[in-house]
């Protein structure tokens, strides 16, 4: 018996481990809001992160990589290698969050190259079809909605802890904390898709260590010393360095490390630990200056011939993440792919890449004032040169803290970089006004629940927010302002929609969440989590509904007890807005329908 225990095990590690002739796996973990002095290894001095400081010593390190100042324009450039203001995934809500359908993705490329694609805690790019993981190219995907757990697309009252996520689109509830979930979840289909002979593209994506910064005391105990919100964000990156360390532990004992491409990066610049150290740089997220956009980005591939670990100085950017890996695991890229990154598969393997030296790079998204792309509302960057907004120039070579503006001393270099914008410029700037639409009346989601993150806003709104959903009580409405006396702001737009099928619809109007199980007019009480609260949800006033999509155009009554207000209608297929509202009994605009489910009969 024991023979053939042997003999099972060794054929399994044959399995897993493969040759050097197979195609590796990849990993790439993308933490969320971890700056670039949110490590030890990186000069933090209160911070622990044993097993990153271990994974960098190990790999190769890109350490002038740059991404987006915010996290979905990230993680556009990730999925598709093309510059956010060219994919379309320009913006945190706002009806800009989505990937341009004729736009392969990284999953897209890599299930056509045979392998396995999984996704594991954020995505950010899309809570319906034809956006979703699923739709976009995962064969498996356990995931939040929205920006974050806590945001207002995202299961009500998830508070990081035995919450509900979605499983390839189905809600399940997954029993501890979510970094753990989404670690232990990844390691068991890896382990799965090695057990079957697939390579397997993992996505690893935690929401940590995003705001609110809950997470279980042990981890926020060494840094008690510091601000409560430090010691949360903290210890949120004290859970993911052990989650690290147990994947890392799991690789060696399947034997999978050897032939596992593993990347590491961040999605922006600092946030929760910025006020202890940012690594000497100007900005945190949202900011153009280098703190908002340049993080750590860590390769590591024993088996795949690489140079030594160390540290490559040259600018890189994240759209230069998939081409490198479709180099590195000998993938063909689709006829319709193009890219604005450049495979670092040369520089990995030791050789010069002149093009680095002489690259320019834009960082532009669509900003916190407004999610309309603006020109100039951007960073370039050249070598050691930063041009942010068209008019300031910083060295960082001899300035990394960006104190000093040496335009006047270079006018010809101001000149030629803003040049070279204004070529970029003229390349995105036609497809700004082309938003993307969410299907409604699809067989792949029926119904579908459109959330206010995705109203098209000229404004970054508000109602991605859950707090602010649940404060748009009946004070407020009358006041006109939230409260601490800032103005309240417009809680309504349409959504940009696509209707897939002619066909009889029943669409229904929402304040709170299916889930939430409250009245239209009504309040939700306030909810204790394991590490933190939700306020009460105030009652608003609602009256009257009304409901316009193409030329269909009506209004309905709200009763006191009415969960939700509902309208059916014959649509035809094609594209449409939909917009909603919610009335006094005078008439008076409350706000918008926060949730809305659309329903082909």
């Amino acid at each position: 018996m024991r023979l053939v225990w042997v003999f099972l095990c060794a054929a399994l590690t044959v399995v897993v481990r493969g040759d050097t002739a197979a195609k590796p796996n990849v990993v790439v973990i993308l933490t969320d809001d971890q700056g670039y002095g949110d490590f030890s290894c990186l000069g933090n001095p209160v911070l622990k992160t044993p097993n990153l400081d271990k994974l960098h010593a190990e790999s190769v390190r890109f350490t002038d990589f740059h991404v987006s100042p915010m996290c979905t324009p990230t993680r556009g450039q990730f999925m598709t290698g093309r510059d956010a203001l060219a994919n379309g995934a320009s913006c945190v809500c706002s009806g800009r969050t989505f990937v341009r359908r004729e736009m392969p993705t990284m999953a897209e490329l890599f299930a056509a190259g045979g392998y396995r694609t999984g996704l594991f805690g954020k995505w950010h790019l899309g809570d319906n079809h034809p956006h979703r993981p699923n739709d976009r190219g995962f064969h498996e995907a356990v995931y939040h909605l929205g920006w974050g757990i806590t945001s207002t697309p995202d299961y009500w009252d998830n508070d990081y802890f035995d919450d509900f996520f979605r499983h390839n689109g189905r809600v399940e509830k997954f029993k501890g904390y979510c970094t753990d979930v989404f670690f232990g979840e990844a390691q068991r289909w890896m382990q799965s898709c090695a057990a079957a002979g697939k390579p397997f593209l993992c996505y690893l994506a935690p929401n940590a260590p995003h705001g609110p910064f809950y997470v279980a005391e042990k981890y926020k105990q060494p840094y008690k010393h510091l601000a409560p919100d430090v010691a949360g964000f903290f210890g949120m990156i004290a859970n993911l360095d052990e989650n690290i360390g147990k994947l890392e532990a799991m690789l060696r004992e399947s034997g999978l490390r050897e032939n596992t491409v593993l990347v590491f990066m961040t999605d922006n610049g600092g946030t929760g630990g910025i006020s202890v150290f940012n690594a000497g740089m100007r900005g945190a997220k949202a900011s153009l200056y280098d703190g908002g956009h340049r993080v750590s980005c860590f390769v590591r591939w024993p088996a795949g011939g690489l140079r030594p670990a160390g540290d490559v100085p040259e600018l890189t950017q994240v759209q230069d993440v998939l081409p490198t890996l479709l180099d590195l695991c000998a993938l063909q890229p689709a006829k319709r792919s193009r890219f604005d990154g450049l495979s670092l598969a040369p520089s990995l393997h030791g050789k010069e890449q002149p093009a680095l030296a002489q690259r320019t790079v834009v960082v532009q998204y669509s900003g916190l004032t407004q999610s309309d792309p603006a020109k100039w509302d951007a960073a370039v960057l050249r070598g050691n040169w930063r041009l942010v907004k068209g008019a300031e120039l910083y060295d960082i070579k001899s300035d990394p803290a960006q104190k000093s503006d040496v335009a006047a001393q270079h006018p010809e270099l101001v000149k030629a970089m803003r040049a070279q914008y204004e070529k970029w410029w003229a390349a995105v700037q036609p497809g700004l006004g082309k938003f993307e639409t969410l299907d409604v009346g699809s067989d792949r989601e029926n119904p579908a629940c459109l959330t206010a993150m995705d109203w098209l806003a000229p404004k970054l709104t508000p109602c991605s927010q859950p707090f602010d959903v649940r404060l748009m009580g009946e004070t407020v409405v009358k006041e006109g302002s939230l409260p601490g006396g800032r103005p309240q702001p417009v809680m309504n737009a349409p959504w940009n929609i696509r209707v897939t099928r002619d066909g009889v619809y029943r669409i229904s109007l929402r304040r709170w969440p299916r889930e939430a199980d409250a009245a239209l007019a009504g309040s939700v009480p306030a909810y204790k989590g394991v590490d933190g609260s939700f306020p009460e949800g105030k009652a608003l006033p609602i009256a009257k509904a009304r409901l316009r999509i193409g030329g269909f155009d009506a209004t309905a009554p709200v009763s006191a007890t009415d969960k939700e207000a509902v309208f059916e209608t014959r649509l035809k297929a094609g594209k449409a807005q939909l917009q909603s509202w919610f009335h006094d009994a005078q008439g008076r605009e409350l706000c918008g329908a926060f949730y809305v489910e659309v329903f082909r009969k």
